[in-house]
């Protein structure tokens, strides 16, 4: 079922949010398919890191050691776990203030399905090549917007010009926890608490 969803988000958006409004599975289904998704970026991660390694310019491949790249790869997975949670939690906040009552459930299922095209361009690592790896990124934090914007007249019952402004607040929200993600990396990362070591 889970991997049904994944393709419908790709093949045919709008009908696959009517679907996931329709059935309203459990909350357990929808944080499975989150924790499973979540999991693409970190191995991809691990692996690019580690076994195929990375280049920036014309400068030699750079790798990651075992124990780095794994660390490195688990804190990855509860940010991206924890961002996903926040990002539900404060659009089932602000639903009231644009008239829709969703469940926490309904937030969750819209949280980790806008995201899930951005978990999976972690796809893109298994070509290490920067251009293309951003170019990946672009293309799909774009079309996860698109997958918002779309996704909350449907789940959350709500009239599209509603939706719109809806939507576009929880596009704030996700900058605002993106750049607090990367700063407590930087943090993180300056303090020697996960720090890269390379081979």
């Amino acid at each position: 079922m889970i991997l049904n969803h994944l393709w419908g988000l790709y093949a045919h958006p709008i009908e696959e949010w009517q679907t996931i409004d329709n059935h309203h599975e459990s909350a357990k289904f929808s944080l499975s398919h989150m924790f499973l998704i979540a999991l693409v970026p970190c191995i991809m991660g691990y692996v690019s890191s580690v076994h195929l390694g990375w280049r920036i310019g014309a400068g030699d491949v750079v790798f990651l050691t075992h124990d780095s790249a794994l660390l490195i790869a688990f804190a990855m997975y509860f940010a991206l776990i924890i961002g996903v949670f926040t990002l539900a939690y404060l659009a089932h906040w602000m639903a009231v203030t644009f008239g829709a009552q969703p469940t926490f459930t309904q937030t969750i299922e819209l949280a980790a399905y806008t995201a899930t095209p951005i978990f999976m361009s972690a796809l893109a690592a298994m070509y290490p090549e920067l251009w293309f790896v951003v170019s990946v990124g672009i293309a799909s934090v774009a079309y996860s917007v698109y997958l918002l914007y779309t996704g909350v007249p449907i789940l959350m019952h709500i009239p599209e010009e509603r939706g719109f402004i809806y939507a576009s607040s929880m596009v704030t929200c996700g900058l605002i926890l993106l750049v607090i993600i990367l700063a407590a990396t930087a943090i993180l990362w300056t303090n020697g608490i996960i720090t890269p070591t390379f081979t």
